[in-house]
């Protein structure tokens, strides 16, 4: 071949890695949002209110929990797990305890998973819900019938139990029952953060337009949010939260709708509070990556996943083989 041959063939090989590997940094440098501000009075009241949250009188007065078996230790847990799960999903839930949800060490911090419920609009599923909560101690319970219309509240609920149940939880990762969720390596990522306070970190969604048809089951009328566009938030499968965000955020809750989708709900109290999503392309939002087991290991959440892929992702992921680049 001739010089301006292997030339060109360098430049496509170059170019194919520049796209493979910088198309997540590219991501993150663009989808940024811009610092938010802590000059608006309101803002400020809130960050104050959270800073100075007494516990106590939320412990006899809460808004959603009406039961919950599971405890958090006295003792600092890094991460705290709370996965929303619908009643009926007993299967998925022990299907998680058996795999990633199992873990309770990550590079020698604490690791802890619950799950979210609504009460089942079945008495023999709440009852059977009452066994398995006294059996593994790890469901929280809510006052409210779960369905597709009290996902805001079971996300409310959820933010309410860990400031006031698990204080010393440094960092809350929601995530939904259909994840595999790579523990090990959003671990060491939260390790690696530079910034300590107001992480609100996951696939950040830009202008999206609220629902204004009265006829749609996500209508919101004007009146209970006027702005053109939502603020932007993470994409709500999953994303990471610090203690102090959450306590920021269940403090601006009191006045946000919860009529609105609960992502869209945290992302309202987030910007309330003065804090900026960070975005990250490690979380798949509602997408499905294809399966690899080295990329699974980099990775922090894969959508859509099925109970057998669980069994096998996890146990070919966790085999402690490293990872060639």
């Amino acid at each position: 071949l001739r010089t301006h041959q292997w030339c060109f063939i360098l430049f496509n090989v170059l170019l194919f890695h520049v796209l493979l590997f910088g198309a997540d940094l590219l991501e993150e440098y663009f989808l940024r949002s811009l610092p938010l501000s802590y000059t608006d009075a309101k803002t400020l009241e809130i960050r104050e209110r959270a800073r100075k949250l007494d516990m106590d009188p939320l412990k006899a007065n809460l808004s959603y929990t009406v039961s919950s078996a599971a405890t958090c230790s006295n003792q600092e847990v890094f991460l705290l797990i709370l996965v929303c799960s619908s009643p009926e999903n007993r299967t998925r839930r022990n299907v998680i305890r058996q795999t990633w949800g199992n873990v309770t060490d990550a590079s020698g911090y604490a690791v802890l998973t619950l799950f979210a419920l609504g009460k089942a609009a079945s008495v023999t599923t709440q009852l059977e819900i009452s066994e398995e909560s006294q059996k593994h101690r790890d469901i929280i319970e809510g006052s409210f019938i779960d369905s597709p219309e009290t996902q805001t509240q079971k996300m409310l609920m959820s933010v309410e139990w860990t400031v006031t149940f698990c204080p010393h939880a440094r960092y809350i990762l929601k995530a939904d029952e259909g994840l595999f969720v790579s523990i090990p390596s959003l671990v060491g990522h939260l390790l690696s953060l530079t910034q300590l306070e107001d992480v609100y970190m996951g696939k950040v969604v830009h202008q999206v337009v609220p629902d204004r048809d009265p006829r749609s089951p996500g209508f919101v009328p004007i009146h209970q949010y006027a702005e053109e566009f939502y603020p932007d938030y993470c994409e709500g499968s999953a994303f990471v939260m610090s203690q102090d965000a959450a306590r920021k955020v269940y403090v601006a809750a009191t006045e946000v709708p919860v009529s609105v989708p609960p992502d869209i709900f945290v992302g309202i109290c987030a910007k309330r509070a003065g804090i900026t999503p960070i975005h990250s392309s490690r979380f798949s939002g509602e997408k499905r990556i294809s399966y690899n087991r080295c990329c699974y290991k980099f990775i922090f959440t894969s959508s859509n996943m099925k109970e057998d892929e669980l069994f096998k992702d996890w146990k070919e992921t966790s085999d402690g083989k490293d990872c060639s680049l």
